[in-house]
């Protein structure tokens, strides 16, 4: 693993370069280690978008592109450890604030916790700040070499790092205050899984198991997944998060904790959405609530127009939006929403309406007239965005948006937006 003193210069002098023309001159640079170097650089480049916390450490030592691809990024590491950080662990009833981890960070001067499937280490480190002491579990050996360098490089001096079988090592260690893991989301000839039993190990057969070595478990799992098949396979949930990063479902996380079973309709449900705004959009209910709050429908159009971000729409909050914002739903399926005034707190995508119709080809085209291109979206609508886009002729792009709908009358229609920010 340790480069050698002209492949960390290599790896300086070329840190911003595109690494497949570089691959191409490993003859020019026989001192040069070109694979390791291409995979540092390409490391680099990746960790500057979804780890810039470490990107900028030039200690840190990258590992191949998939276990670089399949890692948290920075910014939902730092939720996981949020919620870690307010769970109460040994000898202390009330944690320090957690998430704020940064090279440098302090950890806690309490608690124990286990990370029973490291990988690149990226959850372990941000986990580890909300704790005394840590360990690091993973059956790769060239992942914990990497994840031993690592941690003293950032700091982080209070982990241990344990080559070993995750179900093994579970069976084996002492009890902790909290256990992290996160199973291999692919089958055994390379296919993606979406189901519990189907993910490596199976959460579902272990956790008696793991909540007999921890107070608290935080598992993460495919945004794939049903949530509430999870909620039920799994009989100890305390909490459900969906995490989405600009609008994009990263992680369903599930945290189990010890004591008796809480009713699937009682579990809280965050949604959670880190955009480009200082403060995420965030979501919480219950699926008894949901059952319980009335949905207006309207077959009129207001002044305003909401889609909901991507991790209400998995976790299926629609009824609770239309309770908690006060705002009527366009149709039970269409999962679009409509105000008389603009909701900026609403957790989505905001807009202005500025005109609509039906779609007679007549005042489609009067509607249109001016368009050259739009951001399409078709929503309980019965064509494609590529099938719509070719018949009204709009390449992609620009400040319009046009949401293909139907309304709770039965109307399709075709509504033309501008954002609101």
């Amino acid at each position: 693993m340790p480069l050698s003193p002209d492949t960390l210069r290599f790896i300086r002098e070329h840190r911003r370069d595109d690494v497949r023309s570089l691959a191409l001159q490993a003859r020019r640079y026989p001192s040069v280690d070109m694979p390791a170097a291409i995979t540092q650089i390409s490391g680099r480049q990746i960790a500057k978008e979804k780890i810039p916390a470490w990107a900028e450490n030039e200690n840190i030592l990258y590992p191949a592109h998939l276990s670089l691809e399949q890692c948290s990024s920075q910014v939902t590491a730092q939720y996981k450890a949020e919620i870690i950080g307010n769970l109460p662990r040994t000898g202390q009833e009330h944690p320090a604030k957690a998430g704020t981890h940064a090279k440098n960070s302090t950890p806690a001067s309490t608690g124990t916790l286990t990370d029973l499937t490291g990988g690149f280490g990226i959850d372990c480190a941000f986990l580890s700040s909300c704790f005394g002491h840590a360990t690091y579990v993973e059956r790769q050996e060239t992942l914990c070499r990497i994840a031993a360098h690592n941690f003293p490089a950032l700091g982080l001096n209070h982990i241990s790092v344990c080559h070993a079988d995750s179900v093994r090592h579970l069976q084996e260690m002492e009890p902790v205050d909290c256990i992290f893991i996160d199973p291999a989301r692919r089958d055994g000839h390379g296919g993606k899984t979406v189901a519990i039993g189907d993910c490596e190990p199976d959460v579902s057969a272990l956790e008696e198991l793991l909540l007999r070595k921890a107070r608290h478990v935080l598992i993460k799992l495919s945004p794939m997944l049903d949530l509430t098949l999870a909620m039920n396979d799994l009989k100890h949930v305390r909490e459900a998060h969906i995490v989405s990063v600009g609008n994009e479902c990263k992680e369903l996380l599930l945290l189990l904790g010890q004591g008796e079973t809480l009713p699937t309709d009682d579990i809280p449900i965050h949604c959670v959405n880190f955009t480009s705004a200082p403060a995420p959009q965030a979501l919480v209910f219950t699926r008894g609530q949901e059952k319980e709050c009335a949905c207006p429908y309207t077959p009129l159009l207001k002044p305003y127009l909401y889609e909901p971000n991507a991790s209400v729409l998995k976790a299926g909050a629609f009824r609770s939006l239309s309770s908690l914002y006060k705002i009527e739903k366009l149709h039970p399926n269409s999962h679009l929403y409509t105000s008389d005034s603009l909701l900026p707190d609403f957790p989505g995508r905001k807009f202005r309406i500025t005109s609509s119709c039906g779609f007679g080809k007549k005042e489609v085209k009067e509607m249109l007239a001016a368009e050259k291109k739009a951001n399409l979206t078709v929503r309980n609508f019965p064509a494609t965005v590529a099938e719509l886009r070719k018949r009204l002729k709009l390449a992609e792009g620009g400040d319009t948006y046009l949401f293909a709908t139907t309304l709770a009358d039965g109307k399709k229609v075709l509504i033309r937006c501008q954002a609101t920010g």
